[in-house]
């Protein structure tokens, strides 16, 4: 008698195998399935930091925004035009669009946020605004 292993998500597994199973194989092994940038943030005591972890992306092909409190980072992450894609033997990169969005905080100076692109990093400075103390003192009559 063969003794089986009960498991009870087996099925679950089989049937996400075979439902992928006709997306996932083409489009990973064209490197085209979807491109998504690892993000950093972090906040310091003048402005919030994004770090975007963009390797072979031109600054050309970044776009960010902001609107309505909200900052969306966007951009494409092509092939090498010089190299056609019947030469490669493997391809584990992924390309493609991306796109990523960050709700800003309410002291967030959304006049003077800068970007740069530094070593396949894109960082964003985002300053805070100063506090203005409202502080009022109340002459007594």
């Amino acid at each position: 008698m063969l003794v089986t292993r009960f498991d009870p998500f087996r099925e679950i597994k089989e049937l996400e195998n075979r439902i992928f199973q006709n997306y996932a194989p083409a489009t990973a092994e064209k490197g085209i399935s979807t491109f998504t940038p690892s993000v950093n943030t972090r906040e310091g005591e003048f402005a919030y930091h994004i770090d975007v972890d963009l390797p072979g992306v031109k600054k050309e092909d970044i776009k960010i925004d902001v609107k309505d409190g909200l900052l969306t980072i966007s951009g494409e992450r092509k092939l090498k035009n010089e190299i056609k894609e019947e030469d490669y033997y493997k391809v584990e990169t992924v390309f493609g669009k991306f796109s990523r969005s960050f709700t800003l905080p309410d002291d967030a100076d959304i006049e003077n946020i800068e970007a740069s692109s530094q070593d396949g990093v894109l960082e964003i400075v985002i300053p805070k605004l100063k506090k203005e103390e409202n502080v009022k003192t109340i002459e007594v009559k």
